[in-house]
């Protein structure tokens, strides 16, 4: 193997010089997918990657090439998971849903591993990349359907704070461990979720009643996810309709408001795990916090969730 792997604490730099061991390394790193090369026998690459919880990120500096996510490899492997991309230089194509975005230095966008998608780099290129499960952040897979393949330009909005930001995590990638690596990519995560937010706001929220309900709705769970009589009722009598409504705007994101307000709790309580600040906190002080009063009913919700009992994530995480 014509490759490489230097590690500095949790990073893992590997510089390659073989196509195909680039080929068996995305798709290792990443979900199994196809890439091709026009040029094979002249192909280079270096691959740096860290994480920290469920959040993953890669700078990736390369020469041509092409990636394909396809159904048959979706059927195979379908990691829900969503990526997003920052192009630092070069450029490259990102078509999804119908529809293609040229990337160019300083825009992000964002795709879908549980659907089709390809990218196209006809140059060298260096790109960051963050990838995380889609529950990670607080928005309908279908409302961010909407941005799949849309460049966002880094000089506008929310995203004037996000480009630098994750320009600066990339470049402090060794940071990435302990406490300091968790607030990191939580902030990332916030962040990339606030970006999205307001990019879906720009186009509807003024001329769409309904859309701008939902936020509001979204918004007031997250806020009072503490509360133990956070329900359907509550949340229909504070935002005046009825529970017919709620249940209907809720079914119409293919999801419920108990899973809704179940899978905000869960992420807040893994959030608290992974942090070293409330490394002493007993698992039911962390699930009581955030709305959770059976610690048993707790422990085995979270363990279908995310295929770890409380102890053993706070445990994976070296605290």
């Amino acid at each position: 193997m014509n490759s490489a792997n230097l590690r500095t604490g949790p990073i893992t730099t590997t510089v390659v010089r073989d196509f195909r061991d680039f080929r068996n390394l995305v798709s290792a790193s990443f979900v199994p997918l196809n890439v091709t090369s026009r040029a094979p026998d002249t192909f280079w690459g270096r691959v740096r990657s860290g994480g920290i919880g469920a959040m993953q990120v890669f700078e990736i500096n390369a020469a041509e090439h092409v990636v394909e996510r396809t159904p048959e490899l979706i059927e195979r492997a379908d990691r829900r998971q969503y990526k997003v991309s920052l192009i630092l230089s070069g450029s490259g194509l990102l078509v999804q849903d119908n529809r293609q975005a040229v990337l160019r230095p300083g825009q992000l966008a964002i795709y879908d591993t549980s659907r089709p998608y390809t990218l196209v780099f006809e140059e060298d290129f260096r790109s960051m990349v963050l990838m995380f499960p889609q529950n990670q952040i607080a928005l309908p897979v279908e409302m961010v359907g909407q941005l799949t393949a849309t460049p966002i330009p880094g000089d506008r909005g929310v995203a004037k704070v996000v480009v630098p930001f994750l320009t600066q995590l990339n470049a402090g990638l060794d940071q990435l461990h302990g406490a300091m690596g968790t607030r990191l990519a939580h902030s990332a995560l916030d962040l990339v979720t606030t970006m999205f937010a307001s990019e879906l706001d720009l186009e509807r929220t003024a001329t769409d009643p309904h859309h701008a309900l939902m936020q509001q709705i979204r918004s007031y769970i997250d806020d009072n996810l503490a509360a133990t009589d956070l329900g359907p009722s509550r949340i229909a009598a504070e935002h005046f309709i009825s529970t017919r409504h709620l249940h209907g705007l809720f079914r119409e994101q293919g999801t419920t408001v108990s899973s809704w307000i179940r899978e905000r709790r869960l992420e807040r309580c893994r959030r608290d795990l992974l942090d070293p600040v409330h490394a002493q906190r007993p698992v039911a002080a962390v699930a009581a916090k955030w709305g959770f009063v059976d610690a048993a009913h707790f422990s085995r919700v979270f363990k279908a969730t995310f295929g770890q009992s409380p102890s053993e994530l706070r445990n994976s995480a070296g605290h």
